[in-house]
């Protein structure tokens, strides 16, 4: 199996208001059996969301990206998402967006981490970013998943 590692984050201006616009984003990156180095971003506008379910869509898309059986550590800054994938917190709502998950996961060995965010991460910097410029934009462009992962390979 190919070792994943995964970072995520979503992003909700309004975070589920009326006027909410939300994005997600991830970066993707795994090292070839000549030792190089792939980094790819994805990412989805949802339009009207809050910011929970703007983050398990996020680690969604990253796991729908993948082509194959992977081992995936998904890192992101979402207790929520993690502490739920670990089975520490219920699904109480959001259920057709943990549905998703449940089959993005199919498949997959997934490992969930926690980090802080806004602290230095730069993959988690960058993701975090995406997520908002795609919120803001209403739209997901080549040239913003190229930028978020200029320089990483």
């Amino acid at each position: 199996m190919k070792h994943v590692s995964i970072v995520c984050d979503g992003s909700s201006l309004g975070n589920g208001g009326t006027a909410a616009r939300a994005g997600a984003a991830a970066i993707l990156s795994f090292v070839d059996d000549s030792g190089v180095r792939h980094v790819r971003a994805v990412g989805e506008y949802l339009g009207k969301a809050t910011n929970n379910q703007a983050e398990i869509v996020a680690a969604c898309i990253a796991l729908e990206a993948l082509r194959r059986p992977c081992a995936a550590k998904v890192v992101t800054d979402s207790t929520y998402v993690v502490e739920t994938q670990k089975g520490n917190f219920k699904r109480k709502k959001n259920h057709e967006f943990w549905d998703r998950l449940d089959r993005a996961v199919e498949g997959h060995r997934v490992t969930w981490a926690w980090t802080r965010g806004h602290a230095g991460h730069d993959e988690q910097e960058r993701c975090d970013s995406l997520a908002r410029e795609i919120a803001g934009a209403g739209v997901v462009t080549s040239e913003m998943l190229e930028k978020a992962v200029d320089g990483l390979n």
